[in-house]
């Protein structure tokens, strides 16, 4: 009672009221203003969106960590070693005396369960393991805990080195404290009801407190294998509106901002006592549609609509500092990257395709999007190039569960959204979450697949994206990631990449090594301040 009385009394403090008059945030704590629209859940296996992802990769930890800034490095986690042999089977090697929050030791056990929980489950987190065949019924023969060792082998042909990049991946195989899980199930449901607002990780700070859309506390693991972070705790306000972050941070009563809007970021570039920190990200900004619906099922709609977007007008007003114009399904800088496609806006030719798919007077559409930016801006654009051809789209602007769960249950029609792999550095990660579908029956429910949201299928690019991933030799494998790329924009896909996502990050001079991650882990165990 009085743990729960005095977190109350905490969370009242760093109310609104009580944050706004503050002169600084206190030495020990770390204060970070940001949107929690899309913050829906913790539970690492049902969670998506870069919000949740750089919530829970500090509670929870992974065998491995990608490095922030070398993009092919890899670094210790969990495990203290591992090993690739030549047939790929993994082995790692956990590390001794790492603990749970709870106080439970770190078992290789716990980390086989937690894998088995995620996959078993079929939630967002299990899209990845399901796309390199790991199933709820050959998952035991796979991946396996012996002592204090565990093996993983490869149920069909794979790059070994992409299956390594998952155990870097906190919706994928975050590790879960079993015993604390299964004392609260409910009805055989693995602890999922209970995760969904609480915590049972090893991570470098243990959830207190969380208030949904409003505020949500991580306490200092005295206890930490790392040895404990410089902060003793971690407070994450919600802050959808760029300018109330900008204000606050000036004022120093917030440390750090995340998705600032342009203009914002732009006056405070010039500030001596915040840093500016751009970084290219994980994922796309894209134009999707539903190939459930018979409109969008029509190629030349679907062309109609690649050519009623302003791509340069959209890069180069809105999103400096969200992103850059990126239009094709794999990230830049990765294996097989191409320059970008010769597409810009032409309504006369997509009014020509329109009238050749039967629709010379457009149609009326619903474009849904977060009511944040850059999405309300680029459904905006959007809307009215769209209108330049007689489609008349109505936005629809919501909450992340209001935006995205349509689009998880292939109810929507058009949507402005962020997404698309680029978590591990490989061209796979992109097309593994836009291009392959494996099944694209409405009882698949792989919910974590864009192309599947999207009801986009291809047999063909299936297979030559498995043809890709195995191939050993370096310069033929960029051959066919650049092929599968012409071959997407050959089909006239369901989703049009816009840009590729930049993450810009506005904090107080003060913060010392934090860095922003790629893959949206970014890690605040040794985030320190300079007082």
């Amino acid at each position: 009672m009085k743990k729960h009385v005095l977190g109350l009394l905490v969370t009242a403090a760093l109310s609104t009221s009580a944050l706004s008059a503050l002169a600084a945030t206190p030495a020990d704590q770390l204060v970070v203003g940001m949107s929690m629209n899309n913050v829906l859940t913790l539970d690492p296996a049902a969670m998506s969106g870069r919000e949740s992802t750089g919530i829970v990769v500090n509670i929870y930890d992974t065998l491995i960590q990608l490095d922030p800034i070398e993009r092919t490095k890899v670094n210790p986690g969990l495990a203290e070693s591992w090993n690739v042999a030549d047939d790929g089977t993994i082995t790692f090697n956990l590390r001794e005396g790492a603990t749970f929050n709870s106080g439970n030791p770190v078992t290789a056990e716990d980390v086989v369960w937690s894998i088995k929980r995620n996959i078993g489950l079929g939630l967002v987190g299990a899209g990845v393991w399901s796309s390199f065949g790991y199933t709820k019924d050959n998952v035991d023969q796979h991946i396996k805990a012996d002592g204090n060792t565990i093996t993983v082998t490869l149920p069909q042909p794979s790059d070994p080195n992409l299956i390594l990049y998952i155990f870097g991946k906190p919706d994928a195989a975050s590790v879960l404290d079993k015993k604390t899980v299964l004392e609260n199930e409910t009805n055989g449901d693995m602890g999922a009801a209970w995760l969904t607002t609480n915590a049972a990780g090893s991570g470098p700070f243990t959830l207190t407190n969380w208030a949904a859309n409003d505020i949500l506390m991580l306490q200092r693991a005295e206890n930490y294998w790392g040895g404990p972070a410089p902060m003793k705790r971690i407070i994450f306000r919600h802050m959808p509106e760029s300018q109330t972050k900008r204000l606050m941070l000036e004022r120093g009563d917030l440390d750090i901002a995340l998705a600032l809007s342009v203009p914002d970021i732009n006056a405070l570039s010039t500030n001596k006592d915040v840093v500016v920190q751009a970084t290219p990200s994980a994922g796309f900004y894209f134009l999707a549609v539903s190939m459930k619906d018979e409109r969008f099922q029509k190629e030349d709609v679907r062309l109609a609509l690649r050519n009623l977007i302003d791509y340069q007008g959209i890069n180069q007003t809105i999103m400096p500092n969200y992103g850059i114009m990126h239009l094709r399904p794999v990230s830049p800088g990765v294996l097989g990257s191409l320059p970008n496609p010769d597409y810009k806006l032409d309504a006369a030719k997509a009014k020509e395709y329109l009238a050749k798919a039967g629709y010379a007077d457009g149609f009326p559409v619903k474009l849904l999007s977060l009511n944040e930016a850059p999405f309300i801006d680029i459904a905006t654009s959007i809307q009215g190039t769209l209108a330049q051809a007689g489609i008349k789209a109505d936005i629809v602007t919501g909450t992340g569960n209001q935006v995205y769960g349509p689009m998880r249950e292939r109810k929507f029609e058009l949507i402005v959204g962020r997404g698309g792999g680029g978590q591990e550095p490989h061209p796979h990660s992109n097309l593994r979450a836009l291009v392959i579908n494996p099944n694209n029956s409405d009882d698949a429910g792989l919910s974590g697949v864009i192309g599947w949201r999207t009801s986009f299928f291809s047999e063909e690019l299936n297979t030559m994206a498995q043809q890709a991933l195995v191939e050993r030799d370096k310069e033929k494998q960029k051959k066919l990631y650049e092929d599968i790329q012409y071959k997407y924009e050959e089909l006239v896909p369901a989703l049009q990449p816009i840009s590729a996502a930049v993450d810009t990050v506005v904090f107080r001079s003060d913060i010392q090594n934090y860095q922003n991650h790629y893959g949206w882990t970014t890690r605040l165990h040794d985030v320190d301040k300079a007082r």
